[in-house]
């Protein structure tokens, strides 16, 4: 295990963590390790690859490696800000290189976006969401040049670096490489997976003296949950028309007004109302998502509405919730969701929508079932039924934009992450099927998808929805 909670869960910006997080992160990281070359530079160019040049634009690629560029990183940039930062590079032809020295910067020159190649020529990585940066010096010499791949849900990797030695550095005290490994450790130990994951957390905290490690992580995860619930709050209370050029209204307001006014009116004796808020809640974070708003990971941007919508309804319509049972949620989840990260991929470039809002459901199912108090093996059914149905679906969003059919597609998967922790709450803890059977089935199918199927907008729904 090398993956932390808060890896997974990462604070940030829309549309989208693989093409708008990682791009920023990695233009950011390259723009301030230039160092002492920075005053020699006089131009950069960025060139996309594969899923990022074919959705690019609809994702915000071009957008994310500009703020990047000019020094702004996902989960500290104010997102109020981006649209007057973007206009005024575009309008001036130039950026403040790392925040600190103006260059010129011509958009169609210096931003190339190579639709004809799935991976950056000479790369080792083979990946399809390549970016690769060069900064010039006045006589157009190259100065720096290097090569980046988003892989999923604001995680990079440079081309070429080796990162085994900063994975030996992350010990656990419970370490675990599979779902037998994470519940046979948790039965010797006598714990819970959301304990374990408790005692790992802790042993990846450094710093602050000032609080324990255990409160450290627990202060970590309620800024989790408060960014999540302040996320639902501003996409239920928005209206109008998502940008991109769609013209998809925003759904979550209507809903949750008329709900309200059910609630209001008595007329709330519909048994699976909930069901409906479940909609409104992963509506309203995505709507936010495809608005360029602030959202968390979970894991991905796209799949970003799954686990706050479940964890909602956990909050308001189990009678005996409390905030330990959130807790035990997103300690719980995030064990479900470093076992994807680490032996098949959340990327829906690489393996479609099933490793985004596929790993989504499943992981929001563990929680639930854990919040519930349910024994480590109904955790580990639970994930393993929501993926079990989910497995094939593609990524096709129409025009690049991770608006449909994502933002119903997360409406979705929440319910049946609920219906999978029913169903694991309500059987037998013996199965046929392995969650370690269903993660390897996952990226197996994704390997073999046709790579027009896995986040480039060539076929699926954005094909075929020729109008729009």
């Amino acid at each position: 295990m090398t993956t932390s909670l808060f890896d997974l869960y990462k604070i940030g910006v829309g549309p989208s963590s693989s093409h708008t997080m990682g791009p920023m992160r990695a233009a950011c990281r390259f723009a301030r390790e230039l160092g002492g070359l920075l005053a020699r530079v006089e131009r950069i160019q960025a060139e996309l690859f594969g899923s990022l040049a074919l959705t690019g634009l609809g994702h915000a690629t071009d957008r994310a490696v500009l703020l990047g560029l000019a020094g702004n990183e996902p989960a500290a940039i104010d997102p109020a800000s981006i649209d007057s930062t973007i206009a005024e590079i575009r309008a001036t032809h130039r950026l403040d290189l790392a925040g600190v020295r103006r260059i010129p910067f011509e958009e169609p020159r210096d931003l190339i976006f190579r639709k004809n190649l799935m991976f950056p020529p000479g790369a080792l990585t083979e990946h399809p969401n390549g970016l690769r940066l060069k900064a010039f010096d006045a006589a157009g010499a190259i100065l720096c040049e290097r090569t980046f791949f988003s892989i999923g849900g604001g995680f990079i990797t440079e081309d070429g670096a080796d990162a085994s030695a900063a994975m030996q550095q992350r010990e656990v005290p419970f370490p675990f490489h599979n779902a037998a490994e994470l519940l046979a450790t948790a039965h010797a130990n006598e714990l819970s997976i959301s304990q374990l994951m408790l005692e790992n957390e802790c042993a990846l905290i450094s710093g602050d003296a000032a609080l324990s490690p255990v409160e450290i992580v627990r202060d970590g995860i309620e800024r989790i949950w408060e960014t999540m619930q302040a996320c639902v709050r501003r996409g239920i209370a928005a209206e109008g028309i998502l940008p991109g050029g769609l013209k998809v209204r925003r759904r979550a307001h209507l809903l949750a007004t008329r709900l309200r006014e059910k609630e209001t009116e008595g007329l709330n004796c519909d048994p699976l109302a909930p069901l409906d808020w479940i909609t409104v809640y992963a509506m309203a974070v995505n709507e936010e998502n495809a608005a360029g708003g602030r959202v968390v990971t979970a894991p991905t941007n796209g799949a970003s509405g799954v686990v706050p919508a479940v964890a909602h309804y956990y909050d308001r319509f189990v009678p005996d919730s409390d905030h330990e049972g959130i807790v035990r949620f997103f300690l719980t989840s995030a064990a479900i969701g470093i076992l994807y990260k680490e032996n098949a991929s959340i990327s829906g470039a690489e393996v479609g929508c099933q490793g985004e809002v596929g790993v989504a459901c499943s992981m929001a199912a563990a929680g639930l079932t854990a919040a519930l108090g349910g024994t480590n093996g109904q955790v580990e059914h639970a994930a393993e039924i929501a993926m079990e149905h989910n497995l094939g679906m593609t990524c096709d969003p129409i025009g690049g934009l991770v608006q449909i059919p994502c933002i119903e597609r997360n409406a979705m998967a929440a319910s049946k992450a609920v219906q999978a922790t029913r169903l694991a709450l309500n059987e037998c803890e013996a199965h046929k099927v392995s969650l370690d059977q269903v993660i390897r089935t996952m990226y197996l199918t994704g390997l073999d998808m046709q790579s027009r199927y896995k986040e480039t907008s060539l076929a699926g729904l954005a094909l075929n929805i020729i109008e729009c």
